[in-house]
């Protein structure tokens, strides 16, 4: 543990970097992290975070997660005073290639995972936290830094909800509560006690102090560790750029750096700064977890003769595949008996987590859990991962492994009306880099697709349907990702039909149909949506006339979107049937004829095309 006089010249010292690195690149947060620097100096050098820097992807290290993303510059600087990045190195702050980007990213190996996008550090790190607490039960704790701003996002007070409600008390948050936004003073200004009353009436233990005072500061760290069965929000009253008194608690400065001649005036007044010093961070004990050996995954047995909706089967996907995958770890909000991922959670309750109506904190604990090394299978309602998109978004930039499961996809889910059916879904997680849509139409193609999600490295969505659908395939059929299935074929045919999901039955029956009628159309089951399987695409659109692609989805970043791009290097007619109006309520039957994606809508566009 440094000395209080060592602490106070480390924080000048990481001050100096924060002021010469931000100039540097022209650019920045600066008095968002000066005013953070004396709480995150007692952090990290204080005696309190354990942590091996020499390794920090150690499984006892504790966490620190900047949700208050902009304080990048105090991020890098921390790191700098303790010996672990280089004066040079921060001078390359927000320049291309440089891992010392704009907001945290995992390009530098002190950040578990991207932030940036206020009101989502906290909810990595309540993952964080559970994983430590209930899966790998390590002593570990994790570290938030809160801006006061972000404090009004919805997202945080779902997170702090549902800490709370798993006692977390390995998890501390810290607000800072400078009082100054980017256009003004924030919505309690300085009032720490208008935070401190919110965050206590949640559940937590909350302390309140001077932000720039180390004896109350440390005295602070040490109380957290005193808590039992609740997490603990430091409440800290900091001056926006503390330290410099001519952008001391001044409005306008919010993203703005020091100019040349304005660094030189801040260092003079910074005073003599000394570069030699270096902060000790203790190293964490070298416990171990128990793991879990793989185990072979048991049958899948759905009989042809009983119909079975995907959903049902996604949950007992989830069962059968865990002794395969022991870092499975399921959460679900509050509909896991639609869903049913209540089947995993009555099988293994060790490894379900409820996150309630909460979307947005729930893909954020999913994160944190894959920082952990987890494998998250996530579920709700298709239509309701919408609202946590932002989270969604930056889970792409911390190179997440995450499932998400989303139910109750398309107009075909019936009387429950608009408000529940997910029909932009596909759309949404098509434009994820790197993330791959799944949507089995059967029993079987559910339990295989499950099944290799949890194999895929990377953020895999898989589309579900409510209604019961015909078991298609045998159990030794395979769904490599990125492939497809022809399930109907001849030498006679002359359209193709791509679907998936509930318009591949439809499809199926309309082939039945047009069969009597001497009409041989072939059957695509587009089951991987990204990566499509151009080949099989291709092949079809050579041999038939045209291609019709039928989805239970809005045409805008669907499944006919997705066959049009896969194949416009090629002179390949392509038709799409998709929901192109407003649904209304309705047995599933009548919204897919009003939608024209039924079978009746098929039939009638074959014969159209001939």
């Amino acid at each position: 543990m440094e000395s209080k006089q060592d602490l106070e010249k480390l924080a000048k010292l990481v001050r100096y970097f924060i002021l010469v690195s931000t100039t540097q690149a022209g650019s920045g947060h600066p008095t968002s992290s000066l005013s953070a620097a004396d709480l995150l100096t007692g952090l990290l050098f204080g005696g309190v975070f354990k942590f091996d820097t020499d390794n920090p992807d150690h499984s006892n290290n504790d966490r620190l997660i900047f949700s208050k993303g902009h304080a990048s510059p105090l991020l890098y600087s921390l790191w700098a005073a303790a010996g672990k990045v280089s004066e040079k190195e921060l001078l390359t702050l927000r320049k291309f290639n440089s891992p010392l980007e704009g907001h945290p990213a995992v390009a530098f190996r002190y950040v578990d995972a991207a932030t940036g996008s206020l009101g989502q550090g906290l909810s990595i790190g309540l993952g964080m936290a559970l994983n430590a607490k209930y899966i790998d039960k390590l002593p570990y704790r994790t570290y938030v830094l809160l801006g006061d701003s972000e404090m009004s996002e919805g997202s945080q007070w779902e997170a702090i909800q549902v800490a709370a409600h798993y006692q977390l008390d390995n998890l501390v948050g810290i607000i800072d509560v400078n009082g100054l936004g980017q256009r003004g003073e924030t919505m309690y200004g300085h009032n720490i006690e208008a935070y401190g009353k919110r965050v206590e009436s949640f559940g937590w233990k909350t302390i309140l102090i001077n932000g720039h005072n180390f004896d109350e500061i440390l005295a602070a760290y040490k109380k957290a560790f005193t808590v039992t069965d609740k997490p603990v929000m430091i409440i800290a009253k900091t001056i926006k750029g503390k330290g410099i008194s001519f952008i001391e608690d001044k409005n306008g400065w919010h993203g703005k750096a020091l100019n040349r001649e304005q660094l030189e005036e801040a260092l003079k007044e910074l005073g003599e700064v000394d570069k030699s010093i270096s902060g000790e961070i203790p190293k964490p004990e070298d416990l171990k977890t128990k793991k879990k050996s793989p185990q072979s995954s048991g049958e899948i047995n759905y009989p042809a003769d009983k119909p079975i909706a995907t959903r049902k089967a996604y949950g007992n996907a989830l069962v059968r595949i865990f002794p395969e995958f022991p870092d499975m770890v399921v959460l679900d909000a509050e509909v896991c008996n639609s869903t049913f991922a209540q089947a995993f959670m009555e099988k293994y309750p060790e490894r379900f987590f409820e996150m309630y109506i909460a979307e947005q904190n729930m893909v954020g604990t999913a994160l944190g859990l894959s920082c952990r090394g987890k494998i998250p299978f996530i579920s709700t309602f298709a239509t309701f991962f919408t609202r946590a998109f932002d989270q969604i978004r930056m889970c792409q930039y911390s190179e997440a492994n995450i499932k998400f499961a989303g139910s109750h996809a398309g107009v075909s889910i019936g009387e429950d009306g608009p408000s529940q059916m997910g029909i932009e879904d596909i759309a949404m997680f098509r434009v994820i880099f790197n993330s791959v849509v799944l949507y089995p139409s059967d029993g079987v193609s559910t339990e295989k697709l499950v099944e290799e999600a949890a194999k895929h490295r990377g953020i895999v969505y898989i589309r579900l349907t409510r209604k019961d659908s015909p078991v298609i395939y045998g159990k030794d059929e395979e769904f490599p990702i990125g492939g497809s299935k022809v399930v109907r074929q001849s030498k006679d045919d002359v359209v193709t039909v791509a679907a998936a999901g509930v318009t591949l039955n439809e499809a199926l029956s309309a082939y039945e149909e047009l069969k009597k009628e001497g009409i041989s159309i072939r059957i695509i089951d587009l089951y991987s949506i990204k990566p499509i399987d151009v080949a099989s695409l291709k092949k079809a659109g050579n041999i038939t006339k045209a291609i019709i692609t039928v989805e239970d989805h809005y045409i805008e970043g669907g499944i006919g979107e997705a066959v049009r791009s896969a194949l416009a290097a090629y002179n390949i007619p392509v038709y799409s049937l998709s929901v192109k109006k407003i649904p209304k309520s309705g047995n599933p039957g009548e919204l897919l004829d009003y939608e024209e994606i039924s079978k009746n809508a098929i039939i009638k566009k074959v014969r159209k095309l001939l």
